[in-house]
């Protein structure tokens, strides 16, 4: 039960259940969150600001672990893709790997010819993020790339999102070609990895005679 009280140019609420209070502050912008909110003037949205969408239209997390989600929903995922591409995909769990150095690799979610498919099942926030933006999000810039550094021939890689907590819009994907990507940018990396895989052999050595 909440009580209102109007102080002029505010209300004050009173809660008598702690969920309650936690659950009338969804939505809404308080201290706590300001910081996740207020950007410089032409920067992008903070996560923040997704968070509030996704409180208002998504289905509240049940507190699984975000990890154990993330790998139960793969395969509704791939499967969501295939359903709506009408592509045909192979699930086997694989690692593919350069064949002039092997410790170079990625392991997707689902493959084909020359197609790859990464499946993303996110916090709220993050889905709603990568929807609005369609954009990779930053914390995930480094792993598309991997996938074009192993393999040369591979053209595209699809990274789907998908989130039953938001029916209005549970699922889409980014389409992400190697034209996208510079051949300069795929070499830097491929040469740094060789570089960093190098350095860890020399210390592996070190460490170990």
């Amino acid at each position: 039960m909440k009580k209102k009280k109007q102080k002029s140019s505010f209300v004050i609420e009173k809660f008598d259940d702690k969920e309650e209070w936690l659950k009338a502050r969804n939505g809404k912008i308080t201290g706590s969150k300001i910081k996740d909110l207020i950007v410089k003037r032409g920067t992008g949205e903070k996560k923040g600001f997704y968070q509030l969408i996704a409180d208002r239209i998504a289905i509240a997390p049940d507190g699984e672990n975000p990890m154990d989600r993330g790998t139960r929903l793969e395969e509704e995922a791939v499967n969501r893709f295939v359903k709506e591409t009408k592509k045909e995909v192979n699930t086997d769990l694989v690692i593919f790997s350069r064949a002039d150095n092997p410790n170079i690799a990625f392991s997707p979610d689902a493959f084909g010819d020359d197609f790859v498919v990464e499946a993303k099942c996110l916090s709220s926030a993050s889905h709603i993020e990568a929807y609005i933006t369609q954009k990779v999000p930053s914390e995930y810039a480094d792993q598309v790339i991997q996938p074009f550094v192993v393999n040369d021939n591979l053209k595209t890689l699809y990274l789907v999102f998908y989130d039953p907590r938001i029916p209005a819009k549970d699922f889409f994907y980014l389409t992400l070609n190697r034209s996208d990507i510079t051949e300069e940018t795929i070499e830097d990396y491929r040469r740094l990895e060789t570089e960093k895989l190098a350095l860890v052999e020399e210390w592996v050595l070190k460490l170990t005679f």
